[in-house]
């Protein structure tokens, strides 16, 4: 009995890592998209555990605030308080914080928006590294969930935002900025 499920697994695993199957699922958006949505509710049902909560969201949460602090950093709004590690709050979870000590004008609205920079590292690691994987289903499952992270934490929070709009004279600058820039181009 044991040796024919394990003879059965065998043949479903090979299939599975099978250039017909990998094809299909590789240049079908279908499947790509369903596999994320059953990670978002993955993700959403350890919303219920602050230790699962944590668990799943610490790698994306952790990128999301370095982008932050770095910025933070670099023009100086003087990054503080930094945390990784959720709380609850009465609407759900924070998951991460920075606080900054010197939020000014030129720097609130790119130390807010900072995470946005993750997405540029979606596209390089989608158009780059992508290809170059050996394509195998854990490869592709590795895929999606690094993607998922990336995108998912790229998005600001609301908290960002609000930082973000402090200074009308900044989104003013930087709305300015980016049109330039697209003229420019």
């Amino acid at each position: 009995m044991t040796d024919v499920f394990y003879t059965k697994w065998l043949k479903f695993w090979e299939y599975l890592n099978s250039a017909e199957f990998l094809g299909e699922f590789f240049n079908n958006r279908f499947y790509l998209i369903l596999m994320v949505i059953v990670l978002i509710h993955i993700k959403n049902f350890t919303y219920k555990s602050m230790f699962m909560a944590a668990l799943i969201n610490i790698p994306g949460t952790l990128l999301h605030e370095l982008t932050h602090f770095i910025t933070g950093l670099v023009l100086n709004a003087r990054p503080c308080n930094f945390t990784v590690f959720p709380k609850r709050a009465p609407d759900g979870y924070v998951m991460g914080s920075v606080g900054f000590r010197n939020i000014t004008f030129y720097n609130a609205v790119p130390s807010a928006l900072a995470p946005l920079a993750l997405l540029p590292i979606g596209f390089y690691v989608n158009r780059y590294l992508l290809p170059e994987m050996e394509p195998t289903l854990l490869n592709c499952i590795l895929y999606m969930l690094l993607q998922t992270v990336l995108i998912e934490n790229a998005i600001p929070s609301r908290a960002d935002f609000r930082v973000a709009g402090l200074y009308v004279s900044g989104v003013i600058f930087y709305l300015g900025l980016g049109v330039a820039t697209l003229v420019w181009l």
